[in-house]
C-alpha cells in the first residue's frame, strides 16, 4: 500500500480520491457529486474563535448515522477513565517505575489491548488525560473504534501500526507518533509483527504546537514535518462492529458496512503523524541548563497560561556541551506530574534501570532525578562535548495527579526497589572546605 500525506500543522487541507468529488464554492450543495453525503466533523464548538476552531467537511458513501445503530455496553477489560475509583489501587504514594511489559501471547486487537496504567482528571469534564499500555497481536477485521471522550496520541515502540481512519491512512513506526482527533473513527492493522505501544488520552482541548517564545520561529517542532492523510475510502458492504468509548465506558454497536466511507474532505480537523527524530533541539551553548519545556512537541492547553492539560515532552539524540554544568536533568519537584517511556535507546539520568518499552510515574511535587551512579559519573566526567544517540524517550506530563489502575499496580514488571536508587546518595558537605 503506497500512502501520501500532506504536510503541515493546523493547516486547512482538501483531498479527493475520486476527481471531482469536492464540491466547489459551498460546502453543502443540494446534491453532491458522486451522490456522496455531505456531513461536517466538528472539534470544537461552533463559536470558537477562528484560530482555534477546528472542523472538516467530509463527503461520504453513507452519513455517519448509517454507521452508528443500537449500542450496548461492553466489558472494558483493563480500560479506564478518569476520575479514579478510590478502590482503584492500593498502592501508596511513591515514585514508580515499571520495567517492559512483554507482548502477551494472545489475540488482542488495538481496542482489546489497552491496558490503563494511570487517569488524572475527569473525562466527563473535558480536562486531564489517561496514559495506556497498548499491545496489537491482531488486526481488527470488520471492526472499527472511535473515542468521543479524548483524542488518541499513539505512540509505537515496536513494529508499525497501520490506521485506516475515516480521513485516510496512516502508518506509523517507533520513533514516529500518531494523533486520531476526538470523534474520528479509525482500524487498526498491523505491518510486521505484535505492536508494542504507549496512548496518551488527551480529555482536554487538541494538541497544539507551543508557543516558542524567544526562540523565535524556528526549532523544536515544525509544521511543515506533520502529515495529514489524503482521502482514501472503502466501498465494503460486510456485518461489522463498531466500538465507541463514550463518557468512560465502552460501548458496541453492529452495523451493515465500512464506516471508512469518506470519498473527499477538506478542514482542519484531521489524523496527522509526526516522526520524532525531525524534532530540532535547541540547548545551552555555554553553561548552566535551560528548562525541559525547550523539549515539547506539543501541548494540549488548560484555561489557565502556561499550566497545561498536557505536554508532550521527548529527550532525544542531541549534543551535550554546556560547560562547568550537571549535565543530566538535576533533582527537582514539580507541580506537573509525569508519565515518562523508552522507545528505544538509554536515558541518560537513568541508565541501567530504565530500559525500552518500560515507563516510570513522578507524580506533583515528588521528588526525583538521577540515580546515584549517575550522579557520580556526571559529578566528575570529563566536560568535552558529548553526543546522545540512538535514544528516544518522552514524558506525558500534566497538571494533574495521576492515579495509578490496578493493572499498574499488579503488574509483575514493578520495579518495587526503585526509590532505593537513591538511597546511596553520601553526604559531600563540608563547611571547612567551600571549593567544589
Amino acid at each position: 500500500m503506497t500512502l501520501r500525506y500532506m504536510s503541515g500543522f493546523g493547516n486547512s487541507f482538501e483531498t479527493e480520491a475520486l476527481e471531482g468529488a469536492l464540491p466547489v464554492g459551498q460546502n453543502s450543495p443540494q446534491k453532491c457529486p458522486y451522490g456522496l453525503y455531505a456531513e461536517q466533523l466538528s472539534g470544537t464548538a461552533f463559536t470558537m474563535p477562528q484560530n482555534s476552531n477546528q472542523r472538516s467537511w467530509v463527503y461520504r458513501i453513507r452519513p455517519s448515522v448509517k454507521h452508528s445503530g443500537r449500542y450496548e455496553r461492553v466489558e472494558p477489560k483493563l480500560l479506564r477513565s478518569a476520575p479514579a475509583a478510590r478502590d482503584e489501587s492500593s498502592l501508596p504514594l511513591a515514585q514508580l517505575r515499571w520495567g517492559p511489559v512483554p507482548v502477551p501471547t494472545e489475540e488482542l486487537t488495538f481496542v482489546d489491548g489497552l491496558r490503563t496504567i494511570t487517569t488524572a482528571g475527569d473525562c466527563d469534564a473535558r480536562a486531564g488525560m489517561a496514559s495506556h499500555y497498548l499491545f496489537v497481536t491482531r488486526s481488527m477485521r470488520d471492526e472499527y473504534f472511535m473515542c468521543a471522550d479524548g483524542e488518541l496520541l499513539i505512540v509505537v515502540q515496536q513494529n508499525a501500526l497501520r490506521l485506516c481512519t475515516e480521513l485516510g491512512v496512516i502508518e506509523v513506526t517507533p520513533g514516529e507518533i500518531c494523533v486520531i482527533p476526538r470523534g474520528v473513527i479509525f482500524r487498526a492493522e498491523l505491518v510486521d509483527g505484535p505492536v508494542r505501544g504507549y496512548v496518551c488520552e488527551n480529555y482536554g482541548a487538541s494538541f497544539v504546537l507551543p508557543d516558542r517564545g524567544p526562540i523565535g520561529a524556528n526549532c523544536l517542532a515544525n509544521p511543515r514535518d506533520f502529515l495529514t492523510p489524503v482521502a482514501a475510502y472503502e466501498d465494503h458492504e460486510a456485518p461489522s462492529r463498531l466500538f465507541v468509548k463514550w463518557g468512560g465506558e465502552l460501548f458496541v454497536t453492529p452495523i451493515g458496512q465500512s464506516p471508512l466511507d469518506v470519498v473527499a474532505w477538506h478542514g482542519n480537523y484531521a489524523p496527522y503523524k509526526y516522526d520524532l527524530r525531525r524534532f530540532s533541539p535547541v540547548g545551552s551553548v555555554k553553561n548552566d541548563h535551560p528548562d525541559p519545556s525547550i523539549f515539547t512537541v506539543m501541548t494540549a492547553p488548560s484555561e489557565t497560561p502556561g499550566t497545561a492539560n498536557i505536554d508532550f515532552v521527548i529527550f532525544p539524540d542531541r549534543w551535550m556541551v554546556a560547560e562547568g554544568t550537571f549535565r543530566p536533568p538535576w533533582y527537582h519537584r514539580n507541580i506537573m506530574s509525569e508519565f515518562m517511556g523508552l522507545i528505544y535507546g538509554v536515558y541518560d539520568a537513568k541508565p541501567e534501570g530504565f530500559r525500552p518499552g518500560g515507563m516510570s510515574l513522578h507524580n506533583s511535587m515528588l521528588p526525583h532525578g538521577p540515580d546515584e551512579t549517575s550522579f557520580e559519573h556526571a559529578s566528575n566526567s570529563e566536560l568535552k562535548p558529548v553526543k546522545q544517540t540512538g535514544t528516544m524517550a518522552f514524558m506525558f506530563e500534566t497538571r494533574f495527579p495521576q492515579r495509578v489502575t490496578r493493572y499498574a499496580a499488579e503488574l509483575p514488571t514493578l520495579d518495587n526497589s526503585y526509590v532505593d536508587c537513591w538511597q546511596g546518595l553520601r553526604k559531600h558537605f563540608d563547611p571547612t572546605r567551600r571549593e567544589p
